[in-house]
């Protein structure tokens, strides 16, 4: 799609991936309407970003509630949306046996219920539309299964499964389905535990700029979907032919990944 005519709802459009997706479709000449819970974030974002006139709007939504997303789907149709990013996302780093229940159910409902109800209920208004298109930004972790990572893994396997097959559904409408999955990221999703983990293991962090600019490519491109980085893009393609070699490489990373993933730890949404 040409972004100069996008209108983009951007769903955790307060945290680092969904305010620099925000930056760089803005730069791009769209319209963007920013979502997010925390209504603080939201305002603190929104005053930095390069919008002039009515290009930007925010709106304070809770995804894991019915009226929550209604209201946030209404105002998104009257704004004129054309391009839904799912980006909102909560990340619990730990070992699955000591993960809360709460942690569990969490993690499953804002990353993939969350995104799946948005888009059902946004969807006929999409539909209307001469041309619409619906990323949802997922993790390579929806490719690699990753100790530590269990249930956020679980999640992202699963929106990547729903983006695939929702593609394939909508191929004779309007509405093209994308996913991009971005390799580790630096934003405050991650406790201090996962960067030295990372650093320890060598495993490269990409700025959130890198991320937006690889969502502008994809909604550009109109591509299916796109893993963001290397050497994580051949690992995904292994493991889905030969995951026997991804799990060799990993175990070796167990003693490391383990001792991080007990280590006190926090969470952000």
């Amino acid at each position: 799609m040409n972004l100069g005519e996008a209108r983009v709802l951007i769903t955790g459009g307060g945290g680092g991936i969904g305010s620099a997706i925000a930056t760089e479709l803005l730069a791009a000449g769209a319209r963007v309407l920013l979502a997010d819970l925390d209504g603080e974030a939201l305002d603190t974002v929104a005053r930095r970003l390069p919008a002039t006139g009515d290009q930007l709007g925010t709106a304070i939504a809770d995804l894991t509630d019915a009226a929550g997303r209604s209201n946030l789907c209404r105002r998104a149709a009257d704004w004129g949306v054309n391009i839904l990013v799912n980006n909102a996302g909560v990340s619990h780093f730990g070992l699955f046996d000591e993960m809360t229940p709460a942690q569990i159910a969490q993690t499953v409902s804002i990353n993939a219920l969350a995104p799946m109800l948005l888009v059902h209920e946004l969807l006929a208004h999409l539909k209307a539309l001469p041309r619409a298109q619906i990323l949802n930004v997922g993790s390579v972790f929806g490719n690699i299964g990753y100790p530590g990572y269990a249930a956020y893994s679980a999640s992202k396997f699963a929106i990547r499964g729903f983006s695939e097959a929702l593609r394939r559904e909508l191929a004779d409408t309007p509405v093209r389905v994308q996913y991009l999955a971005p390799r580790a990221t630096r934003t405050p999703i991650n406790p201090p535990a996962v960067e030295q983990m990372n650093a320890e293991l060598k495993v490269a962090m990409d700025p959130p700029a890198a991320v937006a600019r690889a969502a502008r490519r994809l909604l550009q491109q109109e591509a299916a979907d796109s893993v963001v980085g290397w050497p994580e893009k051949l690992f995904a393609r292994v493991n889905a032919v030969l995951p026997g070699v991804v799990d060799g490489a990993i175990r070796r990373q167990l003693p490391v990944i383990r001792r991080y993933a007990r280590q006190p730890r926090r969470s952000t949404t």
